[in-house]
Parts: structure tokens; sequence; C-alpha cells
């Protein structure tokens, strides 16, 4: 599904956010990078979308080489990425509906069809009683919950997520690792950015650690 191959990347203030990283991750493999702030984490999940470019070596997503890939090409590698931000990134002037059918709509869904996958997706993560509701009146862990139903009402075969948990309590972190772990039995191949390692000690999955940009170990 992800392979690095001798992958860096160098910013242009000079700082080394990546240095011959290289790894493999299989398809419906659920994996946590984990490592210390500025460790390079949030870097490597922009490169798996493109968000950035590496300075030096490959990025393979789905057997594609993510350097052969043009600016128009970009909107669909993305289209086939679901994406969990650690600050939900919700539209508060938008219901917790429109906020989940906004990735359906950019895709051209059928109307019919938007409002049956938003139901199923929200219904997954809990909320399908608060549709009509907008975020603002939700508590932090049921944003977080409606930022994972817009990330997977599209059915992608990836998804990422970067410090998803870190700004909720243990009780709700470990609900909300749970329903990762819920995509990731379905298929679903799930990459966790997180320095919550008492959580991730818990969870019996692979781990990446990173440290000033390089691989440090590999719990494969």
């Amino acid at each position: 599904m992800i392979r690095f191959d001798q992958v860096s990347k160098r910013y242009p203030n000079g700082h080394q956010g990546l240095e011959n990283l290289s790894f493999h991750i299989r398809t419906g493999e659920m994996v946590f990078i984990t490592g210390h702030s500025g460790a390079g984490k949030s870097t490597l999940l922009k490169l798996i979308m493109c968000m950035e470019r590496p300075s030096s070596g490959q990025v393979h997503v789905g057997g594609q080489n993510l350097r052969d890939l043009g600016s128009h090409d970009i909107p669909y590698l993305r289209r086939q990425v679901g994406v969990v931000f650690q600050n939900h990134q919700l539209l508060f002037d938008r219901t917790v509906f429109d906020n989940v059918a906004l990735p359906l709509i950019i895709k051209g869904t059928p109307r019919d069809e938007v409002g049956r996958r938003v139901r199923a997706a929200l219904d997954k993560v809990g909320l399908l009683k608060r549709e009509n509701m907008y975020p603002i009146a939700l508590s932090g862990g049921e944003q977080q919950r409606v930022g994972i139903a817009r990330a997977v009402v599209h059915k992608p075969a990836l998804l990422l997520a970067d410090e998803p948990t870190g700004n909720l309590d243990p009780a709700l972190s470990a609900e909300i690792m749970a329903l990762f772990e819920d995509f990731n039995r379905v298929g679903v191949t799930v990459i966790i950015a997180s320095h919550d390692l008492p959580l991730i000690a818990r969870l019996d999955h692979r781990m990446l650690t990173l440290n000033e940009g390089r691989l440090l170990a590999d719990g494969e």
C-alpha cells in the first residue's frame, strides 16, 4: 500500500524534516507513527497526501510513484484517502450532516446517495441523532467523531490521522482509537501519528518511531 524508499525532506529554511526514511506498510495494516514533537510525523503524512514533496527518495501509494503525479492528478489521489486532523477542521456555520457530506458533494455523488452514506457514517461513530446540530454545540470528543465520519464517508482505502486524540481525555482517546480499529477490521489501511505512548502501548499494532526525521525503530 505505502512504500518510502530513502525519502528525505528538507525545507527552504534548512530544517531537515525527514532523512533517508525507508519502510513498507501493507494493505490492511494499522500502524502508529510516534516520536517527539518535531520528529517528522506530520511531514510523513503530508508526503503521503502530496501536501509536501520529498527533497529526495521516492514515495509509493497504492502502487503509484507519487513523483510521477502532476498537479492535476493530486485531487484524484486525495479522493482515495481519508484524513482526520487533531483540531477537527470542521465548518462551524454548517450542520454535522453538511460537514460530513462535503467530500461526497465535492466528488459529485448523487443527492440520494449522499444522504444514505452520511447517515451510515454518522451511525458508525454514534452521532446519527446529532446530524442537524452545529459543531459548536458538540463536545470535543463528538467533534472528533464528526471529523472521522467525514474522513470515511467516501469509503477510502487509506485513513490517515494526525494526533487525533491530542485534545481528548484518556477515556475519550480510547474510544476514538477503538473506532479506528473498527475501520481497520473491515480492510481499511490506517496510519495514525500520535505521541500518546501509554494508549498506543495497550494496542497490538505496529509502531514506527521517528527521531529527528530518522526511523529509530520499527516494531513490525
